[in-house]
């Protein structure tokens, strides 16, 4: 069955980002995801574990093997890096601000309010079952939280917190330590570190201001207490914020804290004992704030080993300095708008930032001053997908006027354009493979060469038109679009990139169109809002055309891959289908009850009501045509039988909470005497920020908003190995995953493992395959392929029967791409082909997308 397998047209949205302890990989949060990029191999991958909010915290263990997640609730998700599953869950219970583990891995530490939890890390260092042992509670802040580090042998512990204040906390009891307490910052603390192997710390605010604190003590003179010893007076605080700017040492502040007074000191034990403390070395400022006053120092990261701070601010810049001089090394920017986040790798060469409000990630090589990796998603909403021909590229079209191609192998966008003025409301890609086109709301059609990545042809109507529909015929040399306020058809020619026809009939916006697919036909259909679908001989005769008349509005239409069939989505949650040549309905598939109601916060109405309002709007045929795809307004898509009518499979697409219309009900929590709570204006200065009445996307004018989710376009992989899916979240994969499913064909009794090998130890090849192909193990299947000498593989081949060919196509052309043996495997598939009994259009381009991929990857060597 298909699994979701990856993300793309998002690759950051908000929290933390870190790399693997190799420093080959980067881990970054996207919505309620864990987005994978490999820097090594150039590839991308998403962890399967889902949470119910948006993750904002990430930490990974020492050893690489555990991997914590925190949503923006609270909620902690122990994830194993090894098997990729869920280990277990915590309820933090509010929001956390920063997690960090020791570096002996026995410890990590979490940031909440104004405490700090230390828990003990499940595995070899301790005996329980549990993920979260709660070990201790460190209170004394006098607001929230924002940073922690740990000295190198993880016995101490420094906390920054909101107060413009840092405190040292000891894990075991310690002498010659007392909770220090350093004040020297007037803003914000955002991190503090620890100078490697010593007790010296770097502390730095977020008005840019550092300062370097040396400790009079080293970590070795600091000796775990025994516990016989009486326990030291508990010491009264006071409020650091009074005391002077200017204090150099906390000697001075601990005689303060514990004798406000001014008393002498009666215990002389503590007059002979020098206990912990700490002497301001410098100050510097890494902002200048005359030109800029609201400029902040957002983000920062220190690398212990080299001795080097990079620091990102509100404006998109971010600096690199050397410590303790403070010298600066390097400073660029990258963006208009704020770092979210900076993060070292593990030697110090690279470094990783994060932009939420483009969704970039960028990991810069600041020795060389190149980019590792340039990653950018789509920064509104994606409307529309389409594949190529093999299935190895994809093409998005965004809301933010971009055009971009994704590798499906790598997960990467290669290439970006930004010709369109506004929205792109359709892409699809030639069926020749050569070219993709894009139809947006400016007017203008765009033609883009696949070869040089240029776009090649601007295509336009006679006057001014909002295209939302597009097709492209299976020639490829006809391109027809739709009007969204001009009820119209335009065709054009590709060659000469002039407008042919003006197709004239539909009385609302032409919101689908399709090509038949078969090479013979020029046949195009349309659907509109005035509920009828019109089938066109578009070049040969553009006056006569079929009219179909629809119980609703038509919101969707495409073609089955043979071209006998159309189905088509209407606003009653209804998909029919209709035979092309005859014009009658064939199929009537009645979806609305399985979309779900999804009801959103700010809703007036019932579920009941809600559902009657919800519809398909993308509607998908698999590449054999027995299967249908199908989403709209709603979380669910669902997998029709065409011939039975029936579903088959519903998958949902997303659990997260942080987006509108997820759940089915609202909450018993958000409803008070008032009535719901969402619905509540929150008045700021006097003034509501009142929502737009009918937008469903763009400027809500409302500044917190949630997303609806909702799917806006389903495709199917030509090689019928996955589809995708253009959520709220990003494009979602769904791929065949063959590798742990037990599905034999025509078992019998005598066909086992070691009757297999038995075979092939006497040399009957032929029936050795066909016996490993019934019991379809991939391994066994492998091991008796491989065993076969290249010699006999034609002899092999030929005593094969029809269906065991077809089988052994199959699988052949899907493992092709991950073997080592290019030349043996490549005679198999001359022998397969010279049979003439060719398998299914779908495993045939599967073949031609791995023959490419192998080609490419070889070329290169």
């Amino acid at each position: 069955m298909f699994q979701f397998s990856n993300i793309l047209g998002a690759v950051y949205h908000k929290g933390d980002v870190v790399f693997s302890r190799d420093g080959n990989c980067v881990y970054s949060p996207v919505g309620n995801r864990i987005s994978i990029f490999d820097l090594k191999n150039n590839k991308s991958s998403a962890l399967a574990v889902e949470g119910k909010y948006n993750y904002s915290i990430l930490a990974i263990s020492p050893n690489g093997n555990i991997l914590i997640t925190v949503d923006e609730m609270g909620d902690a998700f122990l994830i194993s890096l090894i098997s990729g599953t869920l280990v277990c869950k915590h309820r933090f219970k509010q929001p956390v601000q920063c997690l960090k583990f020791s570096p002996d891995g026995k410890y990590f530490a979490a940031c909440k309010g104004n405490s700090v939890h230390l828990f003990r890390v499940p595995g070899q260092f301790g005996k329980e079952l549990s993920g979260f042992t709660a070990e201790k509670v460190f209170y004394g802040s006098f607001d929230s939280t924002t940073s922690i580090d740990w000295t190198s042998d993880s016995r101490i512990l420094a906390v920054g917190s909101k107060d413009s204040l840092v405190r040292l906390y000891s894990i075991p009891k310690l002498n010659r330590f007392r909770v220090c307490t350093l004040s020297s910052h007037t803003d914000a603390i955002v991190s503090v570190f620890f100078e490697d192997g010593t007790l010296d710390i770097n502390s730095i605010s977020c008005n840019g201001r550092l300062c370097i604190w040396e400790a009079n003590l080293n970590l070795s003179d600091l000796t775990v207490a025994e516990r016989s010893e009486p326990r030291l007076p508990k010491r009264k605080l006071v409020d650091t914020h009074n005391l002077a700017d200017d204090i150099d040492t906390t000697r001075g502040e601990e005689r303060l804290l514990n004798n406000p007074k001014g008393e002498e000191n009666s215990d002389p034990a503590d007059n002979e004992t020098e206990y912990l403390s700490y002497k301001r070395l410098a100050r510097h400022f890494l902002l200048n704030r005359s030109d800029k006053p609201n400029l902040k120092l957002t983000t920062c990261s220190y690398h212990k080993a080299m001795r080097i701070l990079v620091s990102g601010f509100s404006n998109g810049s971010f600096f690199i300095h050397e410590l303790p001089d403070v010298n600066l090394i390097h400073s660029l920017s990258i963006s208009d708008v704020g770092i979210s986040k900076v993060a070292f790798n593990v030697t110090g060469d690279w470094i990783a930032l994060g932009c939420e409000d483009q969704g970039q990630l960028i990991v810069w090589e600041w020795q060389s001053e190149t980019y590792v990796m340039k990653q950018q998603g789509h920064s509104s909403g994606i409307s529309s997908f389409s594949y190529s021909g093999d299935g190895r590229y994809i093409v998005t079209g965004g809301e933010d006027g971009k055009v971009k191609l994704w590798n499906t192998q790598t997960g990467f966008c290669f290439v970006t354009f930004c010709d369109h003025t506004s929205e792109v409301s359709y892409v699809k890609f030639a069926p020749n493979k050569k070219f993709f086109a894009s139809a947006s709301l400016d007017g203008t059609v765009r033609l883009n060469d696949m070869t040089r990545y240029r776009n090649f042809r601007t295509l336009t109507s006679t006057r001014p038109v909002q295209f939302i529909s597009l097709a492209i015929d299976a020639s490829s040399e006809f391109i027809a679009a739709g009007g969204q306020d001009v009820f119209e058809i335009y065709l054009w020619s590709v060659k000469i990139g002039k407008l042919l026809e003006i197709l004239s009939g539909h009385e609302g916006p032409v919101v689908g169109l399709d090509f038949n697919p078969t090479i013979s036909s020029t046949e195009l259909t349309s659907v509109s809002w005035d509920k009828t679908v019109r089938i066109w001989n578009s070049v040969e005769s553009q006056i006569q055309h079929e009219t179909i008349r629809l119980n609703s509005d038509g919101l969707c239409v495409t073609y089955r891959p043979d071209g006998g069939e159309i189905a088509v989505a209407t606003l009653d949650g209804q998909i029919a289908f209709f035979n092309v040549a005859t014009s009658s309905q064939t199929g009537l598939i009645e979806g609305r009850n399985d979309l779900g109601s999804g009801r959103s916060d700010t809703d007036l109405i019932k579920a009941k009501t809600s559902l009657q309002g919800k519809a398909f709007r993308t509607i998908c045929y698999s590449a054999d045509g027995k299967y249908i795809l199908a989403g709209g307004q709603s979380k669910n898509i669902c997998i029709y039988s065409v011939n039975e009518s029936i579903i088959v499979k519903k998958f949902v697409v997303t659990q997260n909470l942080s987006l509108d219309a997820v759940g089915d009900y609202i909450d018993r929590r958000k409803m008070t005497e008032f009535g719901n709570i969402a619905l509540v204006e929150n008045r700021e200065d006097g003034f509501a920020a009142v929502k737009l009445p009918g937008v469903r996307k763009g400027d809500m004018a409302i500044r917190k908003t949630k997303p609806e989710i909702r799917v806006n376009c389903i495709r199917f992989s030509p090689t019928g190995q996955e589809w995708a899916a253009v959520t709220t979240e990003g494009l979602l994969l769904y791929s065949l995953n063959d590798s742990y499913v037990f599905d034999p064909f025509q078992l019998e009794e005598t066909i086992t493992p070691a009757s297999i090998l038995e075979a092939r130890a006497h040399k009957n090849f032929s029936t050795a395959l066909m016996m490993a192909i019934r019991l379809n193990d991939v391994k066994l299947v492998h091991t008796i392929i491989e065993s076969v000498p290249p010699s006999d593989i034609e002899l092999c081949v030929t005593s094969l029967a029809e269906v065991y060919v077809k089988k052994l196509f199959v699988f052949i052309s899907n493992t092709f791409n991950s073997t080592d043996h290019v030349e043996f495997y490549l005679m198999w598939l001359k022998a397969l082909i010279k049979t003439q009994m060719f398998a299914s259009p779908s495993a045939m381009l599967a073949l031609q997308k791995n023959l490419k991929l192998k080609y490419s990857a070889l070329s290169k060597m």
